[in-house]
Order: structure tokens, then sequence, then C-alpha cells
């Protein structure tokens, strides 16, 4: 296995750009890996030494370098780049194939799949199954089930241990397994900058635990609890738990809306490991980032940079929303963002009417919006009523007619229920007032053109 042309395959591969190549075993002890006469490798060497205590150290070389190579893949992988990949996995196989070789040629010997002597594991504090059939835990003689079940956990008898099975092989390839798992999971949350999340696993590496329990016992931690903490609170609303992936780029998106809107660096402040209380009642009510634009913009435009008379009508007709707390009523995912908007076109109606100086209550200003009335068009419709509202009062008066409102006016003018009397009341007043005065009327002085409703 350190002929010429494994070499040359070996350069072939090196320097990829993302990695650099792991060495074999050859170049990391300088030795041939040994060989026997009619061996597989097909080359001469001299017999076979009495123990096994030099194969099984190339062993263990060899499975280093597999392990090496394996954590080389896995990055490789996560860059993307195909030749990186092509040249990592080209070493993955290569030593996995003097890893075979050698235990061929082991068995030719007259070993055991690769077990050493007894006196190996003693002397070395190895784990393993020896020449002889007997198990051994850090040097310690154990009995078959104590050994499978350091192994293989609680599952009797899964991959039980013989003479002859390979078992030292099986077990550091089930370790090898853990390593990468542990490795993998890291590099993924690395990214995130999350790694120290998953350092605490690192002891389940020497553990009986399967390789695809790495992520499920992580998520058990309460340090992942605690940063993750809103997908408790979906799971409780029956909405799915989010990946971490899906977190962290909703949290991103938040912050994206935030910052772009200029809101206060105290709405998306990070805490350990990255962590923004902020975001997690909106994360918990399902709320996107483009909802969430939604709330800022009508928050901001409609109501903070509105007149002062809209955020004055705001709070006297909803004294739940307090004074400086607009914008966290707003982003509140608890609120129903259809009533924030009833509620904020309700106060832009009272709003107009304030500006005009009339009179404006909550219970008019929500009858308003279900017709259909902007706040465009009530600064419009309330500058028409006020150029015209105290003059038709006067000559109601002076006439003897039934009190011309402002309820009536608007009727008129924004096309409610009674726009039709409201129309004619008027109309009277100003007739009697042309009648007595030649054609001349005060009434029509504020008229304005309007939505629906012609001029007042």
């Amino acid at each position: 296995m350190a002929d010429r042309d494994v070499e040359a395959r070996l350069a072939a591969q090196r320097n990829t750009g993302a990695f650099t190549e792991l060495p074999s075993y050859t170049q990391q002890t300088g030795r041939d890996i040994p060989t026997s006469t009619g061996t597989p490798f097909g080359q001469a060497s001299p017999a076979a030494p009495s123990t096994s205590n030099e194969y099984q150290s190339v062993v263990n070389e060899v499975n280093k370098t597999i392990k090496d190579a394996e954590k080389t893949l896995a990055l490789a992988k996560k860059s993307g780049n195909k030749k990186d990949i092509a040249a990592a996995q080209g070493i993955v196989d290569l030593a996995k194939g003097e890893l075979s070789d050698l235990l061929k040629l082991v068995s030719g010997l007259g070993g055991t799949g690769g077990g050493s002597n007894d006196q190996y594991y003693t002397s070395t504090g190895g784990t393993g199954t020896s020449s002889t059939g007997k198990r051994y835990i850090k040097g310690q003689l154990v009995s078959e089930s104590d050994f499978n079940k350091f192994l293989y956990g609680d599952q009797k008898g899964g991959g039980a241990a013989t003479a002859g099975t390979g078992t030292s092989a099986a077990s550091a390839e089930a370790l090898a397994a853990r390593q990468s798992a542990f490795d993998i999971l890291k590099l993924q949350f690395d990214e995130y900058g999350l790694g120290a999340l998953v350092e605490p696993l690192r002891g389940l590496i020497q553990e009986g635990v399967s390789p695809s329990e790495f992520a499920v016992r992580l998520r058990q931690t309460e340090p992942y609890k605690k940063r993750f903490a809103a997908n408790a609170a979906r799971i409780g609303k029956g909405l799915r738990a989010l990946s971490e992936a899906e977190y962290i780029g909703l949290e991103d998106g938040y912050q994206s809306v935030m910052r772009n809107y200029g809101l206060p660096a105290s709405y998306y402040t990070k805490g350990d490991l990255g962590r923004q209380e902020g975001f997690e009642k909106f994360i918990a009510g399902d709320v996107s980032a483009a909802e969430l634009e939604d709330r800022v913009v009508t928050a901001q435009k409609r109501v903070l940079d509105a007149a002062p008379e809209v955020t004055t009508a705001l709070k006297q007709f909803y004294p739940d929303i307090k004074n400086g707390d607009i914008l966290a009523y707003t982003l509140d995912p608890d609120k129903g963002l259809a009533d924030i908007r009833k509620k904020i076109t309700a106060a832009e109606i009272g709003g107009a009417a304030l500006g005009a100086r009339l009179g404006a209550t909550v219970g008019r200003a929500e009858e308003l919006a279900r017709y259909g009335v902007t706040a465009e068009s009530a600064r419009a419709g309330y500058g028409a009523i006020g150029g015209g509202l105290e003059r038709g009062r006067q000559l109601a008066s002076m006439y003897q007619q039934p009190d011309y409102t402002q309820a009536i006016a608007e009727e008129e003018v924004f096309n409610l229920p009674g726009q039709t009397q409201a129309g004619e009341k008027r109309k009277k007043i100003i007739g009697l007032e042309k009648a007595e005065f030649g054609g001349q009327t005060g009434v029509t002085s504020g008229a304005l053109a309007r939505d629906r409703a012609g001029s007042y």
C-alpha cells in the first residue's frame, strides 16, 4: 500500500483549495504497511511475526486516518465544492481500502480479524477482543455481556462479539461514527455562532449513544431550550417547531425590517448566544417578516408620522393604548392586525373631525369606517362640514327649524342612512335664507367637492 502508484493517487488529490490532504499510514509513520508472502497485497515479505501487536498498531493508525479523512470529507461537503468533495472521498476510500487489506493480511497470518493478544490489551489499556477471544475494556478483562453493553448500550445481543469477528474494528467504527456525528452537528451550529450549545455533547462520543441521537440530546439541553424558547410556545399553540435555520432566518428577517424603518435598537438587541427575546413573541405567534413590516408601516406612517390629532383621537378612543406605547401595541402579535387597522382608521377619522374643530366619538368614527370613510375622505368631508355647520345652526334657530347638527351634516356628506332627509333639511334652510336675502346664503360658504355626495 506504500508503492509509487498509491503515493501518486494521494498526490493527485492534494491541495484542492478547501482542505489539506490527510497523510496515509506510510506518510505518518515512515514505514510500509507490513506484508507477508501470499497475502492479498501480492508482495514478498519476511516471515510473519509471532504476535499481532505491530499489525494492531497499524490498524489503529489507519483507523485514525479514516476518521480524519471523514472529518475532511464532511467539511468539503459543507463547502459544496465538487472537486474538493471528490478528492476527500478518494482519500476516505483509499484509507478504507488499506484497512480492508490489513485485516485480510492479519487473518492470513493466523490472527482473529485484527485482534491482538491478551498482553497487548492489558499493557496498553486497549478495548476490544483479543486473539484468544477474551474481551477487554480499557485493559480490563470483562464478560461478553458487559462488553456488548459497552459497545451497544442496552441493545442486548446486537452485534455480539465473538472470537474472530473483528470486534476491535467494529468498536473503532462505532466510535468514528459518533465522532463524525458530533463534528457535523458542531460544524452546523458553528455557522450560526452557536457552537457552544453543542460542545457539552462531546462526552457522548465515548458513550454507546447512536449517532442519530446526538441532535435529540442537543434539543433536550437547557441552553438549547432557552435559545430557541419560542418553539415550545409554538408547540403549545398547535404549530410545528421550527428548525434552527428557520428560527434564525426569521430573527434575521425581523431585525432587517426594524433596522430599515429606524426602530430603536432595544427592539432587536441580542443577548446570550444571540438570543433576541423581543422576537420570541413574533415567532411563537407565527408572524412572518412581511407581516411585521406591515405592522411597522401601519404604526409609523398612519399614527406616529400623522397629524397630532390622530394620536389624540387614538388615545381618546382606546385608553388601553397608553402614551408612548403605540408602536409596541401595534407590534404585539397578540393584537390582531385587522383589529389594529380598524382602530387606526377610526382614529384617523376622529382626528380629521378634531382638526376641523368638530366633535369626535369612537362610536361615530367606527361607524363611518364601516361605511368606507377613509382618512382622506374624512379630512375633505369634515372640512366641508366645518365651513357651514355653525351658520346652518344659526339659520335653523332663526327660522324656527329643527336643529341642524353635525350628525345631520355627516349623514349627507358621508352618504349614511338618512342622507336624503339630511339634504332636504339643508336645502330648506338655504331656501329660507335666499327668500329673505335675495338669493345669498352663508350655508354654502364652506362647500367642497367630496366623495359620492356631490357638493355640500
